[in-house]
Parts: structure tokens; sequence; C-alpha cells
């Protein structure tokens, strides 16, 4: 995925806004695991190094820091000593098991409800 974390066109603070409320580093480790989950990290490979990250998102190298630790604590990634951190291998079905039950429990009866206020069908959606 062309511009992802510095591949290509850096994203910087100045094309992505931190949500207040959610420490940074949690929010990297979000951005992380999105590209686990659409394929742009594969199992086994490096992750971006805390420096690019860092330079990318204009903050401090202990914050990216902090979510390559979490990352590790989560065994969702593996710090090779000398190389970096890399994908552990099954984490993409893991994480797509996790966010699809997570999806379902928090976020899909608020979308239901709110349907069910608006009147929609869902066999709509299906349609188009």
């Amino acid at each position: 995925m062309a511009g992802f974390f510095g591949h290509s066109a850096p994203m910087t603070s100045k094309s992505y806004l931190w949500a207040e409320g959610t420490p940074i580093y949690r929010q990297l480790m979000e951005l992380l695991l999105a590209g686990i989950l659409d394929g742009t990290f594969k199992e086994g490979d490096m992750l971006p190094s805390v420096r690019q990250l860092a330079s990318d998102y204009q903050v401090n190298p202990l914050t990216v820091a902090k979510a390559f630790q979490e990352l590790a604590i989560e065994e969702l990634a593996e710090k090779r000593r000398g190389i970096g951190f890399i994908v552990k291998a099954g984490v993409r079905q893991a994480l797509q098991r996790r966010e699809r039950t997570r999806f379902l429990r928090e976020e899909w009866p608020q979308i239901k409800a709110r349907m069910e206020r608006l009147g929609i069908d869902p066999a709509e959606l299906l349609k188009g």
C-alpha cells in the first residue's frame, strides 16, 4: 500500500490527526494492526523501524517503542535483536477473529439500532 508508514510517501502529523483521549502509542498500535489486517504487513514481514515511524508521524521515538513493546506483550510481533520487529505467524487470523468479535459485540448493536431508527432494511444494503 503506497504511502503507508513511509514506504512511498510518509504519513506525517500534517496528514494524520491523533484522537484525543486515547494515548498515541495505542493509536500507533491500531495503525500497525490495520496494516496487518489489510495485508500491508504479512506474517514474517519486518515492521517499520522506530525511527521511521517517529519521523513519519512526528512523534517521540519512545512513544513508538511503547507501541512495539505492547505488540510484543500481546504476542502480535516479535523483536529480533539487531533487526527489529516482525509480524508473528498466525497473527492475521487471530486479529480477524478478535476484531470480528469486537465488532459484533460493540459496534454492530449501535449500527443495527440506528438502522432501525432510520427505517433501513438490511436487505437494501446488500442490493447496493
